[in-house]
């Protein structure tokens, strides 16, 4: 019996079960996850092969095969451990992206002319997004430091997924914020392309970071 719980069948079809029910379990990025799955049939179809090939009966090839590799229950837990890995890294690098980006562009009007045109609400907002943005973007690039090459023979921090998830959160609601704010004030604004401009470039990165922000926050619970 498979870890789903259903009869085995030939080598092909019951590594195909055994794929379906591991990548229902998991979550992670689609394409990390894709091939992970994609690497534990083919190693599982390969094996029960083997022992079909040596004159063992297809079902006694399967029960060795799923002994050897280990039942969907009992991989799911180490399998899970590097997607998490890999949404923490894809996190940690929409944020480090867009967060410093969400910062510069405050910056850069506030710097200008073109920050003194816009309204006093807009500017007073500004401090605490970018400083929060900033923030953020320190967390995601310690924890694409802490989960990098030279970090991969030590384990990885047991609250690391939670807090990217939180960063990207954070980050999420600064660009979310900045957007609507840079929306609403660039009628108000003497010079208004930039400022829209602005405001459409934050909406892009917060549907992103946010999207990616939740992810992680599924790993961290997985």
């Amino acid at each position: 019996m498979s870890g789903t719980g259903r009869r085995p069948g030939p080598a092909g079809t019951y590594a195909d079960e055994y794929a379906e029910a591991l990548a229902s379990a998991l979550r992670g990025p689609a394409r990390a996850k894709a091939r992970l799955v994609a690497e534990m049939r083919d190693g599982l179809a390969e094996t029960v092969a083997a022992y079909a090939a040596e004159g063992l009966p297809r079902e006694l090839a399967v029960r060795r095969a799923v002994r050897e590799f280990g039942t969907v229950a009992e991989v799911l837990p180490s399998c899970q451990r590097e997607l998490t890995v890999a949404q923490v890294r894809h996190t940690a690098r929409a944020v480090a992206l867009a967060a410093p980006l969400l910062t510069v562009c405050w910056y850069l009007f506030l710097a200008t002319g073109h920050g003194g045109q816009l309204p006093l609400a807009a500017r007073l907002l500004a401090f605490p997004l970018a400083g929060s943005a900033a923030v953020a973007a320190l967390l995601a690039a310690t924890a694409l430091a802490a989960t990098g090459p030279l970090a991969r023979r030590l384990p990885t921090p047991h609250r690391l997924p939670r807090a990217t998830a939180w960063a990207g959160t954070t980050a999420g609601v600064c660009l979310g914020v900045s957007a609507l704010t840079l929306a609403a004030s660039s009628p108000l604004s003497g010079n208004w392309p930039p400022v829209a401009l602005a405001g459409a470039l934050a909406a892009v990165l917060h549907t992103v970071v946010a999207s990616s922000a939740r992810a992680c926050r599924d790993c961290a619970r997985a």
